[in-house]
């Protein structure tokens, strides 16, 4: 089983729910590794601001598009970032994965990537 995967960092709970539901996540343009537009797929990170749901991987899906944009168009109002360009990922349908794969050491994650092989397989952050 071949795939480029980008594990990427999900802020929010919200932010997780706008994947899920509408099926996009967002990626400042200046903070985007380049690995993001050879990915096939992206895994999401929980931090600590998931409470006891956080510091794993718990989903994961397969990119469909990538485009870019300026943040006000992804998420209205007034923000001080709301001119600053942004990718837009599509994504399918999250899908979990086998079981989470935790960060035991408490790493620090912004994006890094893998392989979909290592992904479904590791148990923890290190492995990937």
């Amino acid at each position: 089983m071949m795939g480029r995967v980008l594990v990427a960092v999900v802020r929010t709970p919200e932010d997780l729910r706008i994947a899920e539901e509408e099926g996009w996540y967002r990626v400042p343009a200046k903070e985007a590794p380049r690995s993001l537009l050879s990915a096939d797929y992206i895994a999401f990170y929980q931090p600590s601001s998931f409470g006891k749901e956080g510091k794993r991987i718990e989903r994961y899906a397969r990119i469909r598009r990538i485009s870019t944009c300026e943040r006000r168009d992804l998420i209205p109002g007034d923000h001080p970032k709301a001119r600053e360009v942004y990718y837009k990922v599509e994504v399918g349908k999250l899908l979990e994965l086998p079981r989470p794969i935790y960060n035991p050491r408490g790493r620090r994650v912004v994006f890094f990537s893998t392989t979909l092989e290592k992904l479904l397989s590791a148990g923890e952050i290190g492995e990937l």
